[in-house]
């Protein structure tokens, strides 16, 4: 009889790491547990799609002026409702929400400030593609009385913990707490999300991208030039035919770059000129590219590492190059060179 793998959950991963390294530290440990049992509850509601009548259009728009889905709207509260009565957060910050949410006085008031993407992949929701959450720890500034937006501007370089949990044909928790990246995945009869991978590695060479190619008209040089040449294949400058891939689900995307490689951009564009670019850099930018770093991969806005950009407000946006160490640093190269 062939030896069955001990399967290690969620729980104990982080009660192990916590033990040998002292990298997760108690609170931050339940923490992540309650973000983990809030992603099984949002799955379950995406499970469900049209039975659960979760899917179409709500009658409002976020923050961005963005027209929200009833399933962003029921993942922002599962995700509030799951880790306010805790105590282990002072507060809490969404893309789905206009100013931080603070944990409520009847509670306990812990040390960590939360912030997630609820669904990332909205356009996807009604469709029946993978979308997922995304989300980000860093530690309330001990300096400060009550809690107030300032507190969450920190660069990336000081989160604590970030991860996704994406709801495909599997549910995928990927996560990081700084000492590599492990991926958990749903045990949909155990009820728990069993480890599956550890110390996952992005190659850094990489013959596939993910672009909105639409939008070519509207990109910057350099950018073009890229993917120009990558476009010209075996016979141009690259020497190598490119693969494309574009999923409209940022989530989807990374997860795919994890776990084969590649480069995923959404670069800053000519039709909103003076916002740096589409993704929100507290919400999404900053987690994906810690985890991305720590996979091995680099992650740029075309100029500097995103995990250095100090954010002067909640809800700013920044142009997005991730993946393939390789790929990123060519990227990186064209935009610097021609600044």
């Amino acid at each position: 009889m062939a030896y069955q793998q001990q399967k290690i959950s969620l729980t104990r991963y982080l009660v192990e790491q916590q033990r040998a390294d002292g990298l997760i530290p108690g609170q931050l440990r339940l923490l992540l547990e309650v973000v983990a049992r809030a992603c099984k509850s949002i799955s379950q509601a995406v499970n469900k799609g049209a039975l659960g009548g979760v899917l179409g259009t709500a009658e409002s728009e976020n923050v961005q002026g963005e027209i929200q889905k009833k399933l962003d709207i029921i993942a922002n509260e599962v995700l509030i409702e799951a880790n306010e009565w805790g105590g282990h957060l002072a507060a809490m910050a969404s893309e789905e929400m206009d100013s931080i949410y603070v944990v409520p006085n009847r509670y306990p008031q812990g040390e960590y400030l939360l912030m997630f993407d609820p669904l990332d992949g909205s356009s996807n929701i009604d469709v029946n593609v993978s979308i997922g959450t995304i989300f980000s720890v860093l530690k309330k500034p001990d300096d400060t009385p009550g809690v107030q937006e300032a507190d969450f501007l920190q660069p990336g370089t000081q989160q604590v913990a970030a991860g996704y949990c994406i709801y495909g044909p599997q549910t995928t928790l990927v996560l990081t707490v700084g000492n590599g990246v492990a991926m958990f995945t749903l045990d949909r009869e155990q009820g728990s999300f069993v480890l599956t991978q550890e110390d996952i590695q992005i190659p850094a060479d990489t013959k596939e991208f993910a672009i909105n190619m639409s939008n070519m008209r509207h990109w910057d040089e350099p950018m073009k030039r890229y993917i120009d040449e990558c476009l010209a294949g075996k016979e141009g400058p690259r020497g190598k035919d490119f693969n494309m891939r574009w999923i409209a689900s940022m989530v989807a995307d990374v997860h795919r770059i994890l776990m084969r490689g590649g480069v995923f951009m959404y670069p800053w564009d000519k039709r909103e000129p003076e916002k740096a670019g589409k993704l929100r850099l507290m919400y999404e930018a900053n987690p994906m590219s810690w985890l991305v770093e720590q996979a091995g991969g680099a992650a740029t806005n075309g100029k500097q590492r995103i995990l250095d950009l100090q954010p002067t407000k909640l809800h700013e946006r920044v142009s997005v190059m991730l993946g393939s160490r390789n790929e990123v640093e060519r990227l990186t190269k064209y935009h610097t060179e021609k600044a």
